[in-house]
């Protein structure tokens, strides 16, 4: 089962796709562009249509979602962790 996507295997961030993702699911993420599967395990709840963290990030790293910068970590995330705007804010303003 495909739990998230993403489209660019130098996305940071994946796409959560199913409901009812909890913590301590292990998740399939599926990369659109190369046709691959990563795996990860959910340490938080990430509601559907939210991003999980496909690496570690520190505050002031740029966020990458469908290939594009969303904007910048605010708050350090943890692989797996839900990634959102109480960690993650746009870099124009």
């Amino acid at each position: 089962m495909i739990h998230a996507v993403l489209h660019d295997a130098k996305d940071t961030v994946a796409v959560a796709v199913v409901e009812g993702l909890t913590a301590g699911t292990e998740l399939n993420a599926w990369i659109m562009d190369e046709d691959k599967i990563v795996h990860l395990k959910a340490l938080q709840d990430i509601p559907i249509g939210h991003k999980v963290a496909l690496k570690d990030m520190a505050v002031g790293d740029t966020v990458f979602k469908y290939g594009t910068d969303i904007g910048k970590v605010v708050a350090p995330i943890q692989v797996g962790q839900h990634a959102h705007v109480h960690n993650i804010k746009t870099k124009r303003w």
